[in-house]
């Protein structure tokens, strides 16, 4: 929403086309898209009910309809990217990929890779989410290829608490989906160490998914009495959750972002991250707005724990001022500054002409939609 009104007062349309009303991991969180400038073609399916052909013939049509100078989209490995791309190149459009993941966080084959690699070469623009990518990606770092950042923000002040934090809650919150890569078990079994220590905190985790049963389970066998699991809820709602907590910690074996930290942040808390979460790379300052731990170690996790809570009031309030300093660093208006210069740059560049291998890879990879692999170690 930010970006279609940001843009727009600037004299460039945004329109933007969604492709399956149904399948994603994140249907909890409700958006209205009841826009004119926002289209979903299938808002009843989702991928496994429809064929490539189908996706690509309707993603064509909408594009066709809108006639776009640029296309932004997702990485090619999905539908919209590789549609998007084949389209743009048929059109003489120009493609820009936004992605969060880091290529050695995804398992490929070397014959996959080297397609997936062929591909984004052709790509016009790389929009990451900061440039401490920029080493994950040296193969485009061409004259050809733009590489520009910040995407992964969100309205900080959507989060931004309407009075200073005093730190009496001796909450700690996590908000994630309840699947294995969250490491939520570990996260449990870490508390146990805490509760043994008699801090009075409580640990809340709010999410849902498919190892609540799991986890509840634990909570028992474990014996933990200050550890609770709530329903997700709207992102809308999450600054009540925030606001009522001292620190935020999200486990993760894995983490492509994690804009969940970035909403943390905005709220003005202190975050304990795992060493595998890539938003730590970039927003979290070791004992200034935080502390890291390595997700595998269960005891340096409880150490971590430990090691927030036992701190003096006067210090948790420093760390609150610097993680509202920090994010603000990330945020809509600078998002949208810097997508505006790359679309008024890539605009006056000429159109990349694909080789004939590079084409014919384009014309018939389809892209996937399987986000299972998203929840698994």
């Amino acid at each position: 929403m930010y970006l279609h009104e940001f843009l727009s007062s600037r004299g460039v349309s945004l329109n933007a086309i969604e492709l399956f009303g149904k399948g994603s991991p994140y249907t909890f969180d409700s958006v209205n898209t009841a826009q004119a400038w926002w289209t979903c073609l299938f808002p009843d399916k989702s991928a496994p009910d429809l064929n490539k052909e189908e996706i690509k013939a309707a993603v064509f049509e909408a594009l066709d309809r809108l006639l776009p100078d640029i296309i932004i989209g997702p990485s090619i490995v999905f539908y919209a990217g590789a549609i998007g791309i084949a389209w743009a190149k048929k059109h003489k459009s120009k493609f820009i990929m936004f992605d969060d993941a880091r290529p050695l966080q995804v398992k490929r084959n070397k014959i996959i890779q080297w397609v997936k690699d062929t591909i984004i070469r052709q790509a016009d623009g790389l929009w990451l989410p900061s440039k401490s990518y920029d080493s994950d990606y040296p193969e485009f770092k061409t004259a050809e290829m733009l590489f520009f950042y910040g995407f992964a923000c969100i309205n900080n002040n959507a989060f931004k608490p309407e009075t200073i934090k005093q730190f009496k809650n001796k909450n700690i919150i996590c908000v994630a989906r309840l699947v294995p890569v969250k490491n939520l078990s570990g996260l449990l079994k870490a508390w146990q160490v805490v509760e043994k220590n008699n801090t009075g905190y409580n640990l809340k985790i709010i999410g849902d998914g498919p190892e609540r049963e799991n986890l509840e389970r634990l909570i028992t066998d474990l014996d933990l009495k200050m550890a609770a699991i709530l329903p997700a809820v709207d992102n809308d709602k999450l600054s009540s959750y925030f606001n009522n907590a001292d620190a935020f910690v999200l486990p993760s074996f894995s983490e492509t972002w994690g804009l969940v930290v970035n909403e943390a942040m905005a709220a003005g808390l202190p975050v304990l991250l795992s060493k595998e979460v890539n938003a730590a790379r970039d927003l979290l300052k070791s004992s200034v707005n935080g502390f890291s731990f390595d997700p595998y170690n269960i005891d340096d996790m409880a150490q971590t724990l430990l090691k927030f809570i036992d701190l003096p009031v006067s210090e948790k309030e420093e760390m609150n001022k610097k993680a509202l300093q920090i994010i603000d660093l990330m945020s809509y208006e600078k998002m949208g500054k810097q997508l505006l210069a790359a679309l008024r740059y890539l605009n006056a560049q000429k159109f990349k002409t694909p080789g004939m291998i590079s084409a014919l890879i384009i014309s018939n990879w389809h892209g996937r939609y399987n986000t299972s692999g998203w929840d698994k170690l």
